[in-house]
């Protein structure tokens, strides 16, 4: 099994006691995001969580104890982007925590197994193009030989992104041709650093701009990581134009704080408030306690690997 931890929330940032103690008790429970419900138990003994993939924007709290991770494999999705803070509110200060943050994990991790993410990238009047191509370089030159991989989208304003943007007088959308200049643009500064650019779930091929179609749960990764082939297949709960395999994430929507307009996952200010302070870190649900008419089930889950098939 694949743990993602967590598309749904900033557990790094925010839930690292909750998570780390999990990982100690050797189980969790997640709540099916459609029926809130039903709640799956889930092992998380070493013998069946083959890796865990990190998300994340502020992984202070879980740097300080990456001890504790002892016995499970694990890489990092790392968002580093251009915002200030009236897109990205909960964040602390780019340049003197978080960009040495990610230099001390690259340092303690390796380069391959901390990815930077520089997206989504939205336009508008304060953040057009041109000013994205300065912010991402200025990034890209202080990382550079911390890391090998970034990985870029273009927002999806859905109906709850457009509420959260809301306000930040976004441009109209680009044209193709706008976008596959403006990603080529960017792969030649990311080259230029020494990162291999990769789109996130795109619908528009940016391969003629030097970006490749990538995988955030990345099979090919995960393999060299481990050091075994794995029976892994596509996820066929993502967006087709996902690449990522399958894997169980652990997290909860409306429980992250780090503020961003652009978020997704997190789009109603008093559930997360609601959520929030139910948190307790020795629950195995994540801001969430046990009701009457819940009913908990024991989710099957397996190693992936193939032993047979050592890539060493």
């Amino acid at each position: 099994m694949i743990l993602s931890a967590s598309r749904r929330t900033d557990i790094p940032a925010f839930w690292s006691d909750w998570f780390l103690r999990r990982l100690r008790e050797g189980y969790v429970y997640v709540r099916n995001p459609m029926n809130p419900r039903q709640i799956s138990r889930i092992p998380l003994s070493p013998d069946v969580v083959d890796c865990i993939v990190f998300w994340t924007k502020n992984p202070a709290p879980l740097v300080k104890r990456l001890d504790e991770l002892e016995g499970y494999p694990c890489y990092f999705q790392y968002s580093l982007t251009g915002y200030g803070k009236d897109v990205e509110s909960g964040l602390p200060d780019k340049k003197t925590v978080l960009i040495p943050l990610f230099r001390e994990l690259s340092q303690r991790l390796g380069p391959k197994r901390v990815v930077w993410r520089y997206d989504p990238i939205l336009f508008s009047r304060r953040y057009p193009p041109e000013y994205h191509l300065r912010a991402f370089e200025e990034i890209a030159k202080r990382l550079e030989g911390y890391g090998e991989r970034v990985v870029i989208s273009f927002v999806d304003l859905y109906a709850k992104t457009k509420r959260g943007t809301a306000g930040l007088e976004l441009s109209p959308p680009p044209s193709d041709g706008e976008l596959l200049d403006f990603a080529a643009k960017l792969s030649a500064i990311a080259g230029k650093y020494g990162f291999e650019m990769e789109s996130c779930a795109e619908k528009l091929d940016l391969e003629p701009a030097g970006v490749r179609h990538g995988s955030c749960i990345d099979k090919a990764l995960i393999e060299e990581i481990i050091g075994c082939r794995l029976a892994a297949a596509k996820d066929k709960n993502q967006r087709s134009q996902c690449g990522c395999f399958e894997s169980v994430d652990v997290g909860l929507y409306n429980t992250c704080r780090n503020g961003c307009r652009y978020c997704y996952a997190t789009f109603n200010p008093e559930q997360v408030e609601r959520q929030v302070a139910l948190y307790d870190p020795a629950s195995p649900l994540l801001c969430s306690k046990v009701e009457a008419g819940d009913v908990i089930r024991e989710r099957k889950v397996a190693s992936l690997r193939d032993p047979r098939s050592s890539l060493f």
